[in-house]
């Protein structure tokens, strides 16, 4: 199992968001499941696979109950997916939930948010529970069946009424 699992989930750390009035955190989510979707433009399963299905899962759930974060984490082709880019590419693709860019590390290229998380590669689909925690992580895709069951199941446990 991940040493991820079950711990606090790290602040995200974003140096740009879009799709937002006000920038979204861990802590004024809390009391929510947190469904975040690290992508990269350029990666295929995401196109294809991981950003729709957050769409889906945005509209399908309760704000009140569930929050969609899209993190576009950058770790390689650093020159074509700038904050411009990424602007068109979400009014393209119709994506509506908040998505933040993730802040780039000077280290290596792997970006801050992506290395908290410990994210092997996009897309990253990570669950965190109403009360902060690091429930599950998917790295590459997972059945829309499955993912809505591990939403529900955090959503009872969180004791949020059903709508």
């Amino acid at each position: 199992m991940d040493k991820k699992i079950g711990a606090p989930a790290p602040e995200w750390q974003v140096q740009q968001w879009f799709n937002v009035e006000q920038p979204p955190s861990l802590a004024a989510l809390r009391g929510k499941v947190v469904v975040l979707e690290a992508f990269q433009m350029l990666c295929p399963g995401c196109v294809m696979h991981g950003l729709p299905q957050a769409q889906r899962v945005y509209q399908a759930f309760p704000r009140s109950q569930v929050a969609v974060i899209g993190l576009h984490t950058v770790f390689e082709h650093h020159a074509a997916m700038t904050p411009v880019s990424l602007e068109a590419f979400l009014y393209e693709y119709r994506l509506s939930f908040p998505v933040g860019v993730d802040l780039p590390d000077g280290r290596d290229g792997i970006p801050q948010t992506m290395r908290a998380y410990g994210m092997q590669g996009t897309p990253t689909l990570v669950l965190i529970d109403a009360f902060g925690n690091v429930r599950n992580q998917h790295l590459g895709q997972i059945s829309d069946l499955l993912l809505g069951a591990q939403i529900m199941e955090l959503i009872l446990e969180s004791g949020a009424p059903s709508q």
